[in-house]
């Protein structure tokens, strides 16, 4: 089974959105890579940091910074 990188940003987005329970973007963003972390196949990790670097501007903040942060 393959998700298609449109699903991987909609579903991150929403993971984000559901851990955007303070103003401190940091602590939003250390949550989110930790779902992700947890959560995600290695797969889907690697084609959200390959979209997030070809495009910058496309994701929130706080998902973009836990994309980025995530090894």
């Amino acid at each position: 089974m393959t998700v298609g990188t449109d699903k991987l940003v909609r579903m991150a987005e929403q993971i984000a959105a559901n851990m955007n329970y303070t103003n401190d973007s940091e602590v939003v963003a250390a949550k989110i890579s930790d779902h992700l972390a947890r959560f995600w196949d290695p797969r889907m990790l690697e084609a959200i940091k390959v979209y997030n670097l070809e495009n910058p501007d496309s994701l929130s903040k706080e998902l973009s910074i836990a994309v980025s942060s995530i090894q």
